[in-house]
């Protein structure tokens, strides 16, 4: 296709003629993925890239002014958008870095031992709880359920269920006294 044929076909675009995209389309998608690979290294992010690439192009056609070839045009913009993919992974690769260095500096791995004791502390005294009462505790605070709700759903009064979290908190509160200066830590 020569630059004039290009410039034609461009117009057509610009006023909406879906051919004039396909030919676009399938006459430059695959040489446009093999150009954004070799600037990124990553097959499917090229692929991506020249997708939106195309819905851009679209979207935008009728704002679209070219002064050199189409040809040259599909490339340049293929580029920029290679360009700011590879800006867009240098900063999330800055910013997950930067957590990681963030983590290691304020967790040591005694906090996360203690944390993970702490865990299993907290599942073994819920699950020493007596049947009904475990029951009751975790529909209220695992399931989110209501007092209310957990009323219908077991057949009980609220009154019963308000007690039953009441001496499961008490009851809870005493097994996880040594943990107390950690918990309001956090």
């Amino acid at each position: 296709m020569n630059k004039s044929e290009e410039k034609i076909i461009f117009e057509k675009l610009k006023n909406g003629d879906k051919k004039a995209f396909e030919i676009f389309f399938y006459t430059y998608y695959g040489y446009l993925c093999f150009f954004a690979n070799g600037i990124i290294h990553d097959h499917i992010a090229a692929e991506e890239i020249v997708q939106d690439f195309f819905v851009k192009l679209w979207e935008k056609r009728d704002r679209i002014f070219i002064e050199t070839s189409v040809k040259n045009y599909f490339f340049r913009s293929v580029k920029n958008l290679c360009l700011n993919h590879i800006k867009h992974n240098n900063t999330k690769a800055k910013y997950a870095q930067n957590f990681l260095e963030e983590i290691e500096n304020n967790y040591s791995e005694d906090v996360i031992f203690q944390e993970v004791d702490l865990a299993r502390k907290i599942e073994e005294s819920i699950n020493s709880l007596p049947g009904k009462r475990q029951e009751i505790f975790r529909l209220s605070r695992e399931e989110g359920l209501k007092y209310i709700e957990i009323a219908e759903r077991l057949n009980i009064s609220i009154k019963t269920v308000e007690a039953q979290i009441s001496l499961a908190i008490k009851t809870l509160r005493e097994k996880l006294k040594d943990y107390y200066s950690f918990l309001t830590f956090f």
